[in-house]
């Protein structure tokens, strides 16, 4: 019987040349008749690599950016989409490193130089306009999200992410990295704390992963890395995999890549590791979304899954503790949807950091300083539930999520 979803993982030495990497990613995308029927159909494709950030900051490993798609991995793809396509293709991202509104960032847009060599224009998903997409079906966390307008017209998207750990979300693969198309310039955009949100998090990844629905995924594992991100844990490390991953479908590309990182993509919050909130993956795959199961998936590999332990997302705050976030997260929210009418009486317009039924932050912008850890006070155990009190509600929370959330967390006895 033939399955929905095809993904497939050939070996790549991490040191092989540009002509190498190129073949091993033409020979493992050829069997994905989907995606490239969708590819050479269409007139503009967008390109999402994972590959923002400050330079200064970013760690090397033997040559190969540690966190960031490497350059051989980029010119691979826009090599193979040109042979294959006739397509106008850019690339495109929103930094949080280059906040003025420049269309072309270059301090913290690491692929801009080989991108300008190749004559593939870059596109700034944090400038207007944007435009607002419903989620098909409903949404599992919101009904509809602010979205970059140009990457919304283009008639494909391919998505091109590093193998990595994730200290909140677990592991960053092709569905994460889309994160980084959310336009944050405001008005429209939201600041990344608005949606980088414990509960809220697994299900919105979900949405927009429904929405963006790449055409192509690649997950350049050439190496990975283990730990978290960006030195924000102290126990990154790089992973060597000697691989490349494609396929047709981001989550069932990802739950191949993530057995292959050593972890069950079936498995969910408390188990590795996912220490922080759901697994995104099986949130989308019980959404309708793509798969988990990787008995319903066409996949093949030339790699042998990580040994386990070589690849662990790092625990960052007691058990106890980030049960209680998880449970007052869900009280906040709930306290807000049945005390709604008196928020708008008073922030209507503004958005607001709720602990304890209580508002202690509010502004017109959705930024504020310093990390909620820091603002909860003496109350370190007590999250900080961040809203937009909005009279129309045209966001669509799903508040339901927060009332499954806590059911569960009372069917563990936590």
């Amino acid at each position: 019987m033939q399955k929905e979803y095809c993904v497939r993982a050939l070996h790549c030495d991490y040191k092989a040349d540009d002509e190498t990497i190129y073949a091993v990613l033409k020979q493992a995308t050829a069997p994905l008749t989907r995606a490239w029927e969708k590819l050479r159909a269409a007139k503009t494709i967008a390109i999402k690599f994972n590959q923002d950030y400050a330079p200064s900051r970013t760690p090397y490993f033997e040559g190969l950016r540690q966190q960031l798609v490497s350059d051989g991995v980029a010119r691979a793809v826009i090599r193979l989409l040109r042979e294959q396509t006739s397509a106008e293709l850019f690339f495109t991202d929103t930094s949080v490193f280059h906040r003025e509104g420049d269309p072309n960032p270059t301090d913290a847009t690491q692929l801009a130089a080989i991108m300008r060599d190749l004559g593939v224009a870059y596109d700034n998903a944090d400038r207007p306009p944007f435009v607002v997409r419903s989620v098909p079906g409903g949404g599992q966390m919101f009904r509809q999200y602010a979205l970059p307008g140009r990457v919304m017209q283009a008639d494909a998207l391919v998505d091109v992410q590093r193998m990595k750990n994730h200290a909140f979300m677990g592991l960053t693969l092709t569905l994460k990295n889309l994160f980084g198309l959310l336009p944050m310039r405001e008005p429209g955009g939201r600041a990344r704390q608005y949606f980088h949100h414990l509960v809220r998090m697994p299900y919105m990844l979900a949405d927009i992963g429904r929405i963006f629905n790449p055409a192509l995924n690649i997950i350049d594992a050439l190496i990975g890395q283990t730990g978290g991100e960006w030195s924000a844990t102290g126990q990154e490390a790089p992973r060597v995999v000697n691989a490349l991953i494609a396929g047709d479908h981001p989550v069932a590309t990802d739950a191949v890549g993530t057995h292959l990182m050593g972890h069950d993509p079936q498995s969910d919050w408390l188990t590795e590791p996912f220490h922080r909130d759901r697994n995104a993956l099986l949130v989308a795959a019980e959404g309708g979304f793509g798969t988990v199961n990787l008995d319903e998936i066409d996949w093949t590999s030339e790699v042998a899954p990580q040994p386990a332990g070589t690849f662990f997302a790092a625990i960052t705050d007691p058990l106890e503790r980030v049960i209680s976030w998880r449970r007052t997260t869900c009280e906040q929210a709930l306290y807000y949807r049945d005390h709604r009418r008196d928020f708008l009486d008073k922030y209507a317009g503004e958005y607001i950091l709720l602990q304890e039924n209580e508002v202690k932050w509010h502004n017109e912008s959705s930024y504020f300083r310093g990390s909620r850890r820091d603002l909860s006070g003496g109350k370190p155990e007590q999250a900080m539930w961040l809203k937009y009190v909005d009279p129309e509600e045209a966001e669509g929370e799903h508040y339901e999520v927060y009332e499954r959330a806590l059911a569960d967390l009372q069917a563990r006895g936590l």
